[in-house]
């Protein structure tokens, strides 16, 4: 089932709007609160399959994809069109975060970003080499987890006093103990093979005030995509991901000894609920010194991600700027201690 969405007034194509959160009509004007559409759109049940097809119900060429794809536009008119069949059972989303930020705002902030480098190349500076900039929606799972953790260690305190003629160095030693119960709320994990999770982890905070119940005119005019891995596939992804902040609050908990070693510890992390969501993305693909460059850009709060090249005479330049600046430094340090300037 290929859905697209019509204007009423006067048949043109309608799309999400980032700016007024509608489905809007860039003919006539005309927007409707997508709150107000049915879940009807979501009818039939989708089987995998490496590509199907589709007819565009506005031109009626013929709409292929892969089967990852939920969302496209019709490559011969452009018309954005959603695959309601792939948005149906345990594929369907529950939440979605629209976009906020639309496409022109996305160009001028990469182009604002890009005039930042101090150590890019003054030609990538320009941001006058953008190839494409697409915006599409990212499968996420959010969690929210329980840690229970039980540790066990060995804490030393260490005091040392004089008295009389002796020094003295007093140790005391400690059992320490630690039964906690933690609890962590919406941690994200994209659940798509072809992003790159490094890159999507950095392009955190999303910002949950805005998660809204899906529906599919939200997805109308980008792309989309339907996750790879489920809940219970990504549950040592969310784990890991969590790892670092249990350690951190353990310590955190310890405190006033001169030293800790650990002898013990069992962390038992448990899944209470997992939510499918789609977040907002903006791809930038940059074309510089015969290479592309791909960035990426929180649909949400305008973060940018990625690797920008790297100018080698800027870096000399830099580096040599600090080795001079250690040098007069240590010259004025050696003239106030002595009063003699080498």
């Amino acid at each position: 089932m290929l859905i697209h969405y019509k204007c009423p007034n006067c048949g043109d194509d309608m799309a999400f709007d980032s700016e007024s959160g509608a489905l809007s009509c860039s003919s006539c004007g005309r927007q409707d609160n997508i709150e107000q559409f049915s879940d009807d759109y979501i009818k039939n049940v989708f089987t995998e399959e490496d590509a199907k097809e589709y007819h565009c119900e506005n031109c009626g060429a013929v709409v292929i994809t892969d089967n990852d794809t939920t969302a496209t536009s019709c490559s011969f008119c452009g018309a954005g069109v959603v695959l309601g069949d792939r948005l149906t059972g345990k594929l369907a989303p529950g939440k979605v975060i629209p976009f906020t930020i639309s496409k022109d705002q996305a160009r001028a902030a990469f182009k604002k970003w890009c005039k930042n480098g101090r150590l890019t190349p003054k030609g990538f500076m320009t941001a006058d080499r953008i190839k494409n900039i697409t915006g599409m929606y990212v499968p996420f799972w959010i969690y929210d987890l329980n840690s229970k953790v039980k540790y066990e260690g060995a804490g030393k305190k260490v005091r040392t006093y004089t008295r009389g003629d002796y020094i003295y160095t007093e140790t005391k030693h400690y059992d320490v103990y630690r039964d906690i119960d933690l609890y962590h709320v919406r941690v994200p994990v994209d659940a798509s093979e072809k992003m790159n999770d490094e890159i999507m982890d950095k392009l955190e905070p999303y910002h949950y005030n805005d998660l809204k119940t899906f529906k599919t005119p939200y997805l109308a005019g980008y792309l989309a995509e339907k996750y790879n891995y489920d809940d219970n596939e990504l549950f040592p992804r969310v784990k890991s991901k969590i790892s670092s902040f249990v350690d951190s609050y353990v310590r955190s908990t310890i405190t006033g000894y001169s030293s800790v070693t650990k002898k013990h510890e069992q962390i038992n992390t448990n899944n209470l609920n997992s939510t499918y969501v789609l977040f907002p993305v903006w791809m930038v693909y940059y074309d510089y010194d015969r290479q592309e460059h791909t960035f990426a850009m929180n649909g949400q709060t305008g973060k940018i991600v990625g690797k920008p090249p790297i100018s080698p005479k800027k870096v000399a330049t830099w580096f040599g700027g600090i080795a001079a600046s250690s040098f007069i430094i240590i010259k004025l340090l050696a003239f106030i201690v002595s009063g003699v300037i080498w």
